[in-house]
């Protein structure tokens, strides 16, 4: 059973989801080359500045290994992307916070600073909305392709009443709102 098997595709969503990724994988793709072309510090704590933020070798490392993925994401598109885009979005906040108890202390070994964890937290939630457009709501229009997904029984389309484009479905019985 493969992902895009599983989950509805749809054109217009893909086009958001590859979008999302490529632009996000671009922009860390050049801050990791331009901290790796700087010649930095591997393991250096304090860092020094490329393009506004602190970096160090490992970070530089770390922010091209991830635009890598999000462009094989934007290259493999559709559902892949979007996972990806969730995905990686949600590793950034994650990262920001982590990295916020980190902060001054020997163990910051991306040697970020607080201006590195306002940009993960803000890419991330840029990332993850990528991957989240129209595909997760309790109240997605009834000719989106994840409603059609989640109500794959006939009788839940039919019983369904034609709404139009952009309506809230319709809380059908025995169904979780």
């Amino acid at each position: 059973m493969k992902l895009h098997d599983e989950l509805p595709v749809d054109n217009h969503l893909s086009q958001i989801y590859r979008a999302g990724a490529g632009l996000c994988g671009a922009a860390l793709l050049v801050f990791g080359c331009l901290g790796l072309t700087n010649g930095l510090a591997f393991f250096s704590t304090s860092g020094e500045r490329i393009a506004g933020l602190s970096s160090n070798g490992l970070l530089s490392l770390v922010s091209v290994v991830t635009a890598v993925v999000l462009i094989a994401g934007a290259l493999i598109g559709g559902n892949a992307a979007s996972t990806v885009n969730i995905t990686v979005g949600a590793l950034f906040v994650l990262s920001g916070f982590v990295n916020l108890v980190l902060l001054d202390s020997p163990a910051n070994i991306l040697a970020f600073r607080i201006q590195n964890v306002l940009f993960s937290f803000a890419m991330g939630l840029v990332i993850a909305t990528f991957g989240m457009y129209g595909r997760v709501s309790g109240k997605l229009p009834l000719d989106n392709p994840y409603w059609r997904q989640r109500h794959p029984r006939p009788a839940d389309r039919d019983s369904a009443p034609a709404l139009p484009d952009g309506s809230r479905p319709p809380v059908l019985p025995g169904r979780p709102v």
